[in-house]
């Protein structure tokens, strides 16, 4: 089973603590915040629709679609 965690849709850092937040499964939300600024998130993709267009995620978007998600892992094994 793949676990979800909660993204802030403005990052914490970027005075987005209290707004809105949605669930992605974890390969997701560790690649949109390593393609992605918080700043450019704050500024430019605060919604969910505008991280599906995102450019910078496009690549990767395509690629995920076509895979089993529970069997994705971009974390680091912990040593």
């Amino acid at each position: 089973m793949q676990h979800t965690s909660r993204h802030h849709l403005v990052p914490r850092e970027e005075g987005g603590r209290y707004g809105p937040v949605v669930d992605l499964c974890q390969p997701c939300h560790s690649s949109v915040h390593r393609f992605l600024s918080n700043q450019a998130l704050a500024r430019h993709y605060n919604t969910v629709e505008a991280l599906r267009q995102a450019e910078e995620l496009q690549t990767y978007l395509k690629w995920i679609r076509r895979q089993r998600v529970e069997r994705i892992s971009n974390r680091r094994a912990r040593r």
